[in-house]
Parts: C-alpha cells; structure tokens; sequence
C-alpha cells in the first residue's frame, strides 16, 4: 500500500477522494488500454498501478488505515462511492479512455430512468480488475460474497439480479452509512420508519437522579462494566470464539420504577445511543411482516454499538401459544426468528415488561441478566421525592413534604407526575411556594388514574 502523508490532518474528506478518483481514473485507462491493445495491434501489456492512498487523517482516510483493503477491494469500494460523489465520474473516465466510441457489453454498468450517469455492476468490477483472466474473475467474485468482511461489516453488497439476468450484472451498492461517513464525515441518526421502528431517546437527568434498591445498582453496575470492557475481552483477551458478542438483559417490574431510564443513563455514560423500539410498527398482522420489520431494524443496529430498548417487550416475546391454526404457527415462528436475531446481536438488547412471568422461558434461558425493578419502599420513595422537586422551590414552613407523602405507594413516574402538576400550581400562583394540597391533588389524580380508589393518609405534618 502506497500512502502520502498531508501536511497537517484535517476532518473534510474532500482532498483525500479528489485523490482516490485521479487513482481510479488511472486504473480505468490502464484496464482500458490492456484491453483494447490486446485485442487491436497487440501491444505489449501494462501493469496496472498499485494501490493509491492519501493519508490526509480524513475520516475515508482513517477508513482505509484500519480495514488495509487489497487493491481489487478499493478499486470495488471506489467504484460503489463514486456515482453518490460525482454521478458523471465514471461514464466520463471510461469514455474518454475508450479509443473508439460505440456500446461495449463487456465494461458492464447501468443506467435507470431516474439516474443518467453510469452506475457500476458487478461485471464493471470484474472487467476493471481481471479482464478476461478467469482466475481472477473468481477472485474478484469472492469479494462479493456474504463471507467477504464488506459484506459482514455492511459496507457494500450486490444487487441480486433479475431474474434471467446475468449473476453479476447487479449494481453495487454502497450502505447509506457509508455514503454519510466518505461524504460528510459522519452517519446521521435514522429517522423512525417502518424501515426503522425505532427512536432514539436520551435523558438529561444522571445517575444520583437514579434511586433505586441497592441489589438492583449492584447488577446495573455489572451491565456497566460490559458496556465498557467487553470489547477488551473479546478482542485481547480471544474470548470472541467462546461466548456470543452481545449482551442481552430483562428489566422486569412494575411501571415507573425505573426501568426507561435505566437503560437511557446507560447510554448517556458509555457513549452509545439508545433507541426504543416501537413495538406497534414492528408487530403486524400479515405473515411475514413483522420479520421483514425486525430484520431492517437488526441489519441497520448492526456493528453501530447501539443499545436497543424493547418496552412492553412481552407483546413480542411473549410465551409461544400452541399451535391451532396458521396464524398461530407463524406467531410462533416469529418469536422463534426473534430468539434468533435477538442472540446474534453484537450489542446490548434490554427488554422491559411489567411481568416476568409473560416472558417466553426461551427467552429467559438466553438473557445474560434478568434485574428486578421492584416497587420502591417508603424510603426510597422519600428521596426520590425530594430529588424530583425543582431545587429552587420551597415548601409552607415547618412542612416537609417529600416525608409527608412518602407514605403513599406510588412509583417514581408517578411521583414526578405529582411533583410536576404541584410545581405548575405554584407557577400559575405566582409563588415559588409548593403547597401541601397541591401535592396530593397530583398524587390522588395518579393512584386514580390506575384504576385505584384514593386514601388520604393521616400524618402529622412536619
């Protein structure tokens, strides 16, 4: 590999692809010229130049010191990124290096309806890279295969050909990943769609905002210490061939004790984004469907060390119902292809459900942790009031509010519900004074909104 080295780094990748498109303007014409000479006046045949590489410490740049692809793979890479860099590049670069004009089959390429400029196949790369050497061709035809780490790693892959067509004739397509990263230096977040049924969700509270049993922080830090390390273990310590590379952990227990957030903080103190799957897009009625939805969502999570966040995760993993019908049987098949998807996963999968027992024992076979988020005790329900009042408020005098209340068997969602409709109380009063009967009016319009009947508590106000 034959790098030069810029003067000094920089974060647009705009030099280094000027470069690499001179490289393969170059390889075209080299290829062109072996072709045409050996078939026209038997010239004596060229070399075809080695590998180009301009370490400019652009993102491309970094791309192709860490991968060190062959020549046949950046000439394939820079076939796929070019039509989405400069759509009128290589139908240019190869006119202008033909010797006569007219329509040769062998060079491959497309055009469609919506596209004019030349969109390379899969014949394109063979042509470029080994003509009319078989050998090669075989070659050049393994990097399309679904062991090749371009296709591994989703970079690129062939268009499956129509049918009737020509194996190879399929385009090559470049990830809309990728595309972002050589172009704009960054891959933005997928916007939720039926092709993505997933948002992401972050938080702007922190881990002492967290208060939750002590057993349960203990296992949360166990999930932590994954996050950050795992990749040391794989990797340095050789552990990849022995255990599966993801993670996979259930939250279990009641609304609002934590579980949302839990996952978020996790997110927020590892680097990694959280997205929490819609699971209404992903389940559909028709056979095949929600497979088809599940399958986008892991193939674009994939090698992104994203955690993703099945709430409500029992209407997808639920238990498996005996067979009855065809409906029944492909239900089962789905949560089945799930086991699947959910175990190859290269991240962190946490599933939350309000019961445990709903969950499939399929599933919690293959779960690495299973963390309990049980309903918080009088005294965690106390601090996780006074953490939940804004701290510029206050309360009547000789009232302690978060003591008072913490008597009442609600969870923390509902606590900040009740603490938000006091503090607007108190704004639309134009006070900063939280008041004892607003608080409870929240607390009553919470334990009522379960379905349950509310029962002032009689306490000595403190």
């Amino acid at each position: 590999m034959e790098k030069q080295t810029a003067d000094r780094p920089i974060s647009s990748n705009a030099a280094n692809l000027h470069f690499a498109f001179d490289y393969l303007q170059k390889v075209l014409k080299t290829r062109l010229d072996i072709h045409f000479n050996k078939s026209g006046n038997g010239a004596k045949e060229v070399e075809l130049p080695s590998l180009g590489f301009y370490d400019d410490g652009s993102v491309f740049s970094r791309f192709i010191t860490q991968h060190q692809p062959s020549f046949e793979e950046y000439v394939i890479l820079l076939l796929a990124l070019a039509p989405h860099v400069q759509p009128n590049f290589l139908g240019n670069a190869i006119k202008s290096a033909l010797p006569v004009s007219g329509d040769f089959s062998e060079i491959g390429g497309v055009k469609d309806s919506q596209q004019r400029g030349f969109l390379p196949t899969g014949e394109t790369a063979h042509f470029i890279l080994a003509g009319d050497d078989l050998e090669r061709r075989f070659e050049v035809q393994e990097i399309f295969s679904a062991d090749h780490w371009f296709s591994k790693k989703g970079i690129l892959h062939l268009e499956p050909a129509k049918t009737g067509q020509p194996y190879f004739s399929g385009r090559i397509l470049l990830s809309q990943e990728y595309i972002e990263l050589f172009t704009f230096g960054k891959v933005s977040t997928p916007a939720f769609s039926p092709a993505f049924p997933a948002k992401e969700i972050s938080t702007q509270m922190d881990w002492d905002d967290l208060v939750l049993d002590a057993a349960v922080m203990e296992q949360i830090e166990e999930l932590k210490t994954w996050v950050q390390h795992n990749g040391t273990l794989l990797k340095k310590w050789g552990m990849a061939k022995k255990i599966k590379p993801g993670y996979r952990a259930l939250f279990h227990g009641p609304s609002g004790t934590g579980k949302t957030l839990t996952a978020t903080l996790l997110g927020k103190y590892t680097g990694r984004k959280v997205f929490r799957v819609d699971l209404s897009t992903v389940v559909s009625k028709y056979i095949g469907e929600t497979e088809k939805n599940l399958s986008n969502l892991f193939d674009k999570a994939k090698n992104k060390n994203w955690i993703l966040f099945f709430d409500e995760a029992d209407a997808l993993f639920g238990k498996r119902t005996s067979v009855k019908d065809a409906h029944d049987r492909f239900a089962n098949q789905e949560i089945s292809y799930l086991l699947q998807r959910v175990e190859d996963f290269d991240g962190l999968v946490i599933l939350a459900s309000n019961f445990k027992a709903n969950m499939d024992e399929a599933f919690l076979r293959r779960f690495n942790a299973i963390i309990k988020f049980p309903f918080p005790k009088e005294k965690e329900r106390m601090e996780i009031w006074r953490k939940s009042f804004p701290e510029n408020i206050r309360f009547a005098k000789g009232t302690d509010i978060p003591a008072l209340v913490a008597k009442y068997e609600i969870a923390g969602g509902s606590i900040i519900n009740a603490v938000h409709f006091a503090c607007l109380k108190a704004v639309a009063a134009n006070s900063k004074t939280v008041g004892y009967q607003d608080v409870l009016l929240g607390i009553r319009r919470e334990i009522e909104k379960g379905g349950k009947l509310f029962k002032e508590v009689q306490v000595a106000k403190k």
